[in-house]
């Protein structure tokens, strides 16, 4: 568990973070937006799970299909994972926490029959798009996993 927050290091450093949205990132807004033109609908923002804290980006409930648009900072990306200078110890910590928080979330919808699509800030939104898209619609054709377990 992540130890109390420290003092940011600067004002600066203050108002980026605080700047920093939740959701409705540039990322987010652009593969939403190219979904929904491919003739998806999806609700925004919700839990997957009820009993559960951690909200997807995009739900497909019908499908059983649960989108995460992470961040490269926060997420810890193979490819552009920073570690910050100041207080590094208590981001490291806190960095290591999400990436386990966030392979737990992964376990707990494959257990209740949810696909889980993570998406990095980085990649280009039609790739991310249609990679949605063509496993979302996929599901459906087949019945959807609720269909067949019947």
């Amino acid at each position: 568990m992540t130890a109390p927050r420290p003092q940011a290091s600067s004002p600066d450093v203050r108002r980026r973070m605080q700047a920093v949205r939740r959701r409705d990132t540039a990322a987010e807004l652009a593969i939403r937006s190219m979904v929904h033109g491919q003739g998806l609908r999806f609700r925004i923002d919700q839990p997957a799970l009820p009993q559960r804290r951690r909200r997807a980006d995009l739900v497909f409930r019908a499908a059983r299909v649960a989108v995460f648009i992470d961040g490269c900072f926060w997420h810890s990306c193979p490819k552009h994972a920073t570690h910050p200078k100041a207080n590094r110890a208590w981001w490291a910590s806190k960095l290591a926490d999400n990436w386990r928080r966030d392979r737990q979330t992964d376990k707990d919808l494959a257990a209740a029959g949810w696909l889980v699509i993570r998406v990095w800030e980085h990649e280009r939104p039609s790739a991310a798009a249609n990679r949605i898209t063509r496993v979302v619609r996929r599901r459906l054709a087949r019945g959807g996993p609720l269909r067949r377990q019947l």
